[in-house]
């Protein structure tokens, strides 16, 4: 019982900032070695935010919504790393076009959730709003 329980506890825990940052040096290997497409930026842009690098992550997930424009979830986390980075104008673009990315592939959940973040950032940027 002791040892399920170590196991499901290793298995649903945080990943540590050692461990992001070799993922990290292991897919920006892969990145210098020539092998740039939007996942592999979509992945270093998801690192980086888990470790709290907004900024890098951001650069990451502009390059991945480049490679593939039809890429909602990219256009989603970078909304968020660019709320997340103090962005809010560009992350509410980031959000209305991975809105309208999502619609036209169907990709609903991904459209409602990124509704959600838009509108909590247009309450954020009206004045005299609470």
């Amino acid at each position: 019982m002791m040892r399920l329980r170590q196991d499901f506890n290793l298995h649903t825990s945080r990943p540590s900032l050692s461990m992001i940052g070799n993922l990290v040096a292991k897919l920006s290997q892969m990145l210098d070695a020539g092998r740039d497409n939007a996942l592999l930026r979509f992945s270093l842009g998801n690192e980086y935010l888990k470790a709290g690098d907004a900024g890098h992550a951001v650069e990451h997930l502009r390059a991945a919504v480049k490679h593939d424009p039809a890429y909602s979830a990219a256009w989603k986390l970078l909304g968020r790393a660019l709320a997340d980075n103090g962005q809010l104008q560009d992350a509410l673009a980031a959000y209305r076009e991975g809105i309208r990315v999502a619609e036209h592939k169907g990709d609903k959940q991904a459209a409602k959730e990124m509704t959600v973040f838009a509108r909590r950032i247009e309450k954020q940027l009206k004045p005299g709003q609470d």
